[in-house]
C-alpha cells in the first residue's frame, strides 16, 4: 500500500470535514477521558499524534491540559484544526509532520496519544515499526503512550478473517495489501485503509522497541459511549504502554 494513498484519502475534502464535524460535536470519548486524567497531569508537555481536526486535542484542552502539540500528515487537516482552534479559542498548536521521522529531540515528551486507530493506518509494517520507535525516542523514561487498534481476534468478525487467511494461503488477496491484517475497504467517504494486528502481534512490536505494556483492553470494557460516538467508531482496544 503506497503512503500517498492513504494520504490522498485524509486530504479530501468529504474526510477533512467528517473529522472536523467529529472534533466540533463530539469531543473526548468517555473511555479516552477516563485514561488521560489517570495517566496525564494538566502541565504534562503531551504529543498527540495522527490528530486529524482536533477532536482529542480540544478535549484535552477543555480538561485543563496547557502544553499539547498535536500533529498530523495530512495539510487540509491541520489547516482546518487551526481555523477551529482560532474559532473556539483553544490554545493548542497544531503542525504537519510524520510520525515515522518525527523533529524532535530525544526525551522530550511526557506523554503520547495516538487516537482512532491511527497507528494501524500508517501502511505497512516496517514504517508503523519505525512510528513506536520515533514515539519511544522522543518520550521520557517513565512516559505513558496511550494508542487504540482493532483487534483481528474479536469473534465479531471471524468470519471475514477466516476468508482473508484462505485468501492469502492462495494467493489471492488484493494486490494493494502489504501484510495479512491489512484492510482497504470502501466506504462513504472514500476506500480506507487500516491493518488490524492481533493482541500477540502489537505485544511483540512494542516490546521490539522496548515499551513496557500495562493494559489492553476494549473501549467496551472502559466505559459505556454515546451513542453517537457509537456510531462514530467501533469497539476497539486501547493500550496503555509505558517507557521504561
Amino acid at each position: 500500500m503506497k503512503k500517498e494513498t492513504v494520504l490522498n484519502y485524509f486530504e479530501s475534502e468529504e474526510v477533512v470535514e467528517h473529522y472536523a464535524e467529529a472534533a466540533a460535536r463530539l469531543g473526548l470519548w468517555r473511555s479516552e477521558e477516563k485514561l488521560f486524567r489517570r495517566l496525564f497531569k494538566p502541565d504534562d508537555t503531551l504529543l498527540e499524534l495522527g490528530c486529524g481536526c482536533g477532536r482529542i486535542a480540544f478535549g484535552l484542552a477543555e480538561l485543563g491540559y496547557r502544553n499539547l502539540l498535536a500533529l498530523d500528515y495530512s495539510q487540509p487537516m491541520i489547516k482546518r484544526a487551526r481555523h477551529l482552534a482560532r474559532l473556539l479559542e483553544y490554545a493548542v498548536h497544531f503542525k504537519v509532520g510524520d510520525a515515522t521521522a518525527l523533529e524532535f529531540e530525544d526525551a522530550c515528551f511526557d506523554g503520547a496519544i495516538f487516537g482512532f486507530n491511527g497507528l494501524m493506518q500508517i501502511p505497512g509494517q516496517a514504517n508503523r515499526a519505525a512510528a513506536l520507535a520515533e514515539i519511544f525516542r522522543v518520550l521520557r523514561p517513565g512516559a505513558w503512550f496511550v494508542f487504540t487498534a482493532h483487534d483481528r481476534e474479536n469473534r465479531m468478525h471471524q468470519d471475514f478473517w477466516e476468508k482473508e487467511a484462505e485468501r492469502w494461503r492462495t494467493k489471492k488477496q488484493r494486490a494493494e495489501l502489504d501484510d495479512y491484517g491489512d484492510r482497504f475497504e470502501p466506504t462513504p467517504l472514500g476506500d480506507l485503509y487500516i491493518h488490524v494486528p492481533t493482541r500477540a502481534e502489537m505485544n511483540a512490536q512494542l516490546e521490539a522497541v522496548g515499551f513496557r505494556v500495562e493494559v489492553d483492553i476494549l473501549r467496551s470494557e472502559l466505559a459505556m459511549e454515546s451513542a453517537e460516538v457509537r456510531e462514530f467508531s467501533d469497539d476497539t482496544r486501547f493500550w496503555v504502554v509505558q517507557k521504561p
